[in-house]
Formats: C-alpha cells, structure tokens, sequence
C-alpha cells in the first residue's frame, strides 16, 4: 500500500466514524477532531520517515554507484536495517499504532473491541483508501505513447504525465 499524503485526514476520520458507530470505541463528539488529527499525525510520522527511507536510498546508490535498476533491492535492505514497513506492511503498522494511540489518547473515552477485531476493521478501512499504482501508471503511459521508448525524454514525460494523474485523481 502506498500512503498518500492527500488521503491522510480522510483515513484517519474514516477510522474514528467506522469505530465509533460500530461501537468499538467511545470519544466524545467534541473530541472526534482531536482523536482524528492523532491518527493524522502518526500517518505524517510514517510518510516523514518513508520520506527519509527514499532520500537514504537515493544517497547511497548515488554513493556505491549503483543502477537505478536495483532501487528495489536497495530500498528493502535499508527499509530492513531500519525497520520500517513498506508495501503490503504499511497497513498493518499504521493500524498498530492506531491501536496503541486508542489506548493512551485522552480523546478516547473507552475502547470496547479487542485488539485483534479493532485490527481487522481498521485495515478494512485503510485498505478501502488503497490506490491501484498499476492504473495510474498506465494512465500516465497512455498520455505519452508518442514519446520514443527507452528515452530520457520519455521518462520526464512519464514522471509529468504521473504527477498529473496523481493531481487528477486527488492524491497530491
């Protein structure tokens, strides 16, 4: 799952109503906003610290003069070295912390739900927030089919034609 910085007061709203009208947590109606922007903020945290992650990465294969073909690899070596999740993990961590704030926020009256069941309704939510990065990018592609392939002209077009969808579709 990729976190959009966008989507992120949407998220954490969207989990405080699912758990409040499911009953799984009590805050005051006067206290949803605050409980709110603590979810914002451990999500900013996260999208600080990715944001790091791809400086570190960035830093290093420009230091070992390594080819941007192996971004991955470097990414998840580093990624592992600091324990931070990406990918399939995001949700999981972000709904873990979600978890450990309900508990010692003093804009959450109760907590009602096991932690297991507050788990699984909180990924529910996070993941319905999910962006397919496959449609996206085709999308991009398909405004620069014109542009010759395997060219640096291309791949400026293609991180333009990206950062418009992204626009278009609200994530940025």
């Amino acid at each position: 799952m990729k976190l959009y910085r966008a989507r992120v007061p949407q998220i954490a709203h969207a989990v405080i109503e699912r758990l409040v009208n499911d009953g799984d947590i009590e805050v005051a109606l006067t206290d949803k906003e605050e409980a709110a922007s603590d979810l914002v903020a451990i999500m900013e945290s996260y999208l600080r610290r990715d944001n790091d992650l791809r400086e570190a990465v960035r830093e290093q294969m420009e230091r070992k003069n390594i080819p941007y073909d192996q971004y991955g690899k470097v990414k998840g070596g580093i990624a592992e070295d600091w324990a931070h999740p990406t990918g399939d993990e995001v949700d999981k961590y972000l709904a873990r912390q979600f978890i450990e704030n309900f508990m010692i926020s003093n804009f959450v009256g109760e907590v009602y739900t096991d932690d297991r069941e507050l788990f699984k309704k909180i990924i529910d939510v996070v993941v319905g927030f999910d962006v397919d990065e496959r449609a996206l990018r085709a999308e991009a592609e398909e405004r620069i089919k014109n542009v010759k392939e395997g060219s640096v002209e291309r791949q400026d077009a293609l991180n333009r034609a990206l950062r418009e969808v992204r626009k278009k579709h609200g994530l940025s």
